[in-house]
């Protein structure tokens, strides 16, 4: 097949005008992230009343926390392979039915133990639907507008977290039972089934595979639903070059050692490993260390509390900016950004301006995490996309396991300054490899051509 007949499905979707199937799958992708927000911190506000009531300890809720670290890891590798092999929808489906049906496991524990096990796996289904709802959104939305919806879609769904605290503050001390809701709430996101009947599978997933006619049958059904709502569709831009399909049968790990995959996947590693061990650092320890700092607890949680207000806004910052300038550069000054105000809010014990810098650390820290979410999938083509991002991803969280474990020797070791002065660190680490040997990404349609050298 030469260039010149290929089809090619990204020139055909990047033409397309915003339409009613592009809200719908927005709309789908946004459930499942506010579940996923929603559940990944069930554990944590439920933890304090297991204290009690298990006579569970400081010991095994670290356990349990680390191991859901562990869990998220092995979860976004499996997911990269599952997507190539199934497709991008069954995939994001099968995910997201994953980690509800062990978030509704997780309502039955009957010990710290099985407690463990349940969100062990839970994590591995939440940390896989991230990895497959990226890749999603950026097969299936036009290049110049991808970066904007996929910032739609988490700010949509981080409200998820606020949620399930507001929610978990109500019922949690009802009863010695009560605490189970909570992970009942988690389950919902089981109700992503009813999405299903309106949503396509990836054409350049299909292509990839050789599967042009389906391919065409799924853009056709697109394309009649747009120029239906939207009027008569402007002509694709033609194809430059073929889809490759010779790398569909190669062994994953002989693809991964590949120069244009390795080397963005090891950027994508040093991206999400900074994000990680930085916004945990953050939104995990502060309550903490502000109580350590004298601080009462009612007080700490509360400015910690006002600081959040600024990640959905955060969100839709991202999503004025993404598509607008070159996504590299975004991250650059977001993660210096996310640095300087990070290591003022620890050289303050001014209330005010805890909130203040505090605010400023989740609204730029959320905004650059959207950024990260386009970016990702941009760096590798169809055949490669899973897996580098499954990877990278799982890497940054795998990171998690070790971070509290270096904050928590530095608070000991150097007092409370220098954890954050590591955790500003962390950002401007990011922010300046990224500078230095990330990939310009803007409106490249890496279906068609190879992404840059990194370094470009």
């Amino acid at each position: 097949m030469t260039a010149a007949t290929a089809p090619n499905a990204q020139q055909r979707l990047d033409r397309l005008p915003i339409g009613r199937f592009h809200i719908v799958t927005l709309v789908a992708v946004s459930f499942a992230y506010f579940f996923e927000f929603a559940d990944i911190n069930t554990f944590a506000v439920t933890a304090p009343r297991l204290l009690k009531l298990w006579g569970v300890t400081v010991d095994q809720v670290a356990y349990v926390t680390s191991t859901s670290f562990v869990g998220m890891f092995l979860g976004s590798i499996i997911a990269g392979a599952l997507a190539d092999r199934v497709g991008r929808k069954p995939a994001l489906t099968a995910t997201v039915l994953f980690f509800g049906v062990f978030s509704l496991a997780s309502v039955f524990s009957w010990d710290v133990v099985s407690l463990g096990v349940f969100r062990f796996l839970t994590s591995a289904g939440l940390s896989a639907m991230t990895v497959v709802a990226v890749i999603y959104v950026s097969e299936l939305f036009p290049a110049a507008r991808r970066g904007k919806y996929q910032a739609y879609a988490i700010a949509i769904g981080i409200c998820g977290t606020p949620a399930t605290s507001l929610i978990a503050s109500f019922v949690v001390p009802l009863s010695d039972w009560s605490w189970r809701l909570v992970y009942l709430w988690g389950a919902l996101g089981l109700f992503f089934v009813f999405f299903l009947r309106r949503l396509k599978e990836s054409p350049r997933w299909l292509e990839n595979r050789g599967e042009h006619e389906r391919a065409d049958a799924v853009l056709r059904e697109i394309e009649e639903s747009v120029a239906a709502e939207k009027g008569p569709l402007p002509e694709p831009a033609p194809a430059l070059v073929a889809p490759d399909t010779t790398e569909a049968s190669a062994a994953w790990w002989r693809v991964l050692l590949r120069r244009r995959v390795l080397l963005p996947t090891l950027l994508l590693c040093v991206l999400w490993v900074t994000q990680t061990i930085g916004f945990f650092g953050y939104s995990s320890w502060a309550p903490t260390l502000l109580a350590k700092q004298g601080f009462s607890v009612e007080n700490s949680i509360f400015y910690v509390a006002l600081t959040t207000i600024g990640a959905p806004l955060g969100c839709l910052l991202a999503a004025a900016v993404t598509d607008r300038f070159e996504r590299k550069w975004c991250l650059v000054v977001f993660g210096a950004v996310i640095g300087v105000c990070g290591l003022f809010y620890g050289l303050t014990f001014d209330p005010v301006l805890i909130v203040v810098f505090g605010f400023l650390v989740n609204l730029v820290e959320r905004g650059y995490t959207a950024l990260a979410y386009a970016y990702s999938p941009e760096l590798f083509d169809t055949r490669t996309r899973s897996l580098g991002t499954g990877i990278s991803y799982g890497v940054g969280r795998l990171s998690n396991a070790a971070g509290p474990l270096i904050i928590a020797a530095l608070y000991t070791g150097s007092g409370y300054q220098a954890v954050f002065v590591f955790i500003a660190a962390t950002w401007v680490v990011g922010a300046v490899v990224v500078a230095l040997f990330g990939p310009r990404t803007k409106l490249r349609t890496p279906a068609v051509a190879p992404p840059n050298p990194v370094g470009a």
